[in-house]
């Protein structure tokens, strides 16, 4: 693994990064970018496309894997230690409808693991940056999540979409309140910083939607793991998971009984 020194000046280049993309993001306004709507929930806008390429820029370095949800996927990237996965805006349908809830995200990966996440949300202003070894920070200063000790009270983060459709239905009932939001890897910082106390997916996500989080939500301390059996092991040839489950430490083993028991009723 890393040293806590190589891991800063590689959150160093990410922070970088993060900001350059964010600048880009200004430079389109609304209702002067283009829209392609293949139905649903697959947005995808010029914004996308330009916030990848200026990452891929600012953080790519010879000898280093790539993986963007906006870019043809390299499979060389299987055969690199480092690997930089990247989600240029997640949370593409609340930018598209003017809610402040969607994010740039970008991850790195050693052998596999999630050690540094950055997302930055240019909506709110708010920056979320980790390390394994360095812990978790909320705009410059550390962070920590939430000393919340059992799901009763608990404020759980839904997604926007999945709970429009219902899907969150089977969870009412319970003693914790659910607040829909966009973007997961918005959600999952929110949850490493003490934003709110859990968040968890009821659909498979792609490993650029969420490495970043993960990295956030380990570095602060915070329980997170698949719903089902599988390992947070990234850069893999297939790059869809499982639906993914965070909370902070002190609910973490009641609601994952919850959660799971819930899910196979």
């Amino acid at each position: 693994m890393l040293t806590e020194s190589v891991e800063r000046a590689y959150l160093s280049r990410l922070q970088n990064a993060l900001e350059v993309a964010a600048a880009t993001v200004t430079e389109f306004l609304p209702g002067q970018f283009e829209i392609r709507d293949h139905g649903g929930r697959d947005v995808v806008t010029a914004v996308d496309r330009r916030v990848s390429e200026v990452l891929r820029s600012a953080l790519l370095r010879p000898g280093e894997g790539w993986l963007s949800e906006e870019d043809a996927d390299d499979r060389t990237r299987l055969s690199r230690e480092v690997v930089w996965i990247v989600d240029p805006l997640d949370g593409t349908r609340e930018f598209v409808d003017g809610i402040p809830e969607w994010c740039i995200s970008v991850g790195l990966t050693v052998g596999g693991i999630a050690v540094a996440g950055g997302i930055l949300n240019p909506a709110t202003g708010e920056r979320f940056l980790g390390t394994l070894k360095s812990g978790a920070t909320y705009n410059g200063r550390l962070a920590s999540p939430s000393t919340t000790t059992s799901i009763h009270g608990a404020v759980v983060l839904a997604s926007r979409q999945e709970y429009s459709r219902g899907e969150w239905k089977q969870f009412e009932g319970h003693p914790f309140s659910i607040r829909p939001t966009g973007s997961v890897a918005y959600k999952l910082a929110l949850v490493a910083t003490g934003r709110a106390d859990a968040t968890w997916t009821l659909s498979p996500k792609n490993e650029w939607d969420i490495v970043a989080g993960v990295a956030l939500a380990k570095s602060s301390g915070c329980g997170v793991s698949c719903t089902q059996d599988a390992q947070l092991i990234f850069n893999q040839e297939n790059t869809l998971l499982p639906g993914l489950i965070c909370s902070c430490p002190g609910m973490w083993d009641e609601l994952l009984r919850v959660v799971l028991s819930t899910e196979t009723r």
